[in-house]
């Protein structure tokens, strides 16, 4: 039988975060190459990085328990300097977008959106199997959503429904950092951790376990 390699979900002690635990024999913490730790301290040095650490923290701090993630956004923003906020949204998601913008736009920021079927490309144009036509025709197009956020200079892109995968293709092409408020998930009302609570009662035999 292969043996199974250990890591933090492995883990019962959490004592990275606490300190006074005892570290299990596989702790990435403990086993950690001294070169990787410097190599991750150094990056926080490049560009802005520092910076984003440190505003991300603040609002951690000031806004815990007690601000919704649409405000942390805005409490982010405001830190970091970011006036002109992009937002990648699904077509399914436009009155989500609207909503936020609206709000974006009464707190003094500048809102700006590119939806996910921009420009109206046909699935099957780019080798998508036809079949997936039948649900639309007409393709997602995450990375020119992001060259349309990064011709508009957007200070800080957020993303609201992208599908699975098409997120990670926005994530890679925007120039701007990227922050998400809302994740799909059409089956449980865009709410997907509730897969993960009823992991082991609703939905165990769905997920093999």
């Amino acid at each position: 039988m292969e043996e199974k390699t250990l890591s933090c979900v492995d883990c019962g002690t959490q004592n990275c975060k606490f300190k006074d635990r005892t570290y299990p024999e596989f702790c990435l913490t403990t086993n950690l190459d001294q070169e990787d730790a410097s190599w991750a301290l150094e990056k926080y040095d490049e560009d802005r990085n520092r910076e984003i650490m440190i505003a991300s923290a603040e609002v951690e701090f000031e806004g815990y328990g007690k601000w919704t993630r649409v405000q942390e956004i805005m409490e982010f923003a405001a830190k970091i300097g970011a006036k002109k906020i992009g937002i990648a949204h699904c077509v399914g998601h436009m009155n989500e977008a609207r909503i936020f913008a609206k709000i974006l736009r009464a707190n003094g920021f500048e809102a700006y959106s590119v939806v996910c079927k921009v420009s109206g490309q046909a699935k099957s144009s780019m080798g998508i199997p036809a079949e997936c036509e039948s649900i639309g025709p007409a393709m997602c197009n995450p990375i020119l959503q992001a060259r349309l956020l990064n011709q508009a200079k957007t200070d800080l892109n957020v993303v609201i429904g992208l599908c699975v995968g098409h997120d990670s293709l926005f994530y890679k092409y925007s120039d701007a950092y990227v922050t998400t408020l809302v994740t799909k998930d059409r089956v449980t009302g865009n709410n997907p951790a509730a897969a993960l609570y009823t992991a082991n009662s609703y939905y165990k035999k769905k997920f093999n376990l």
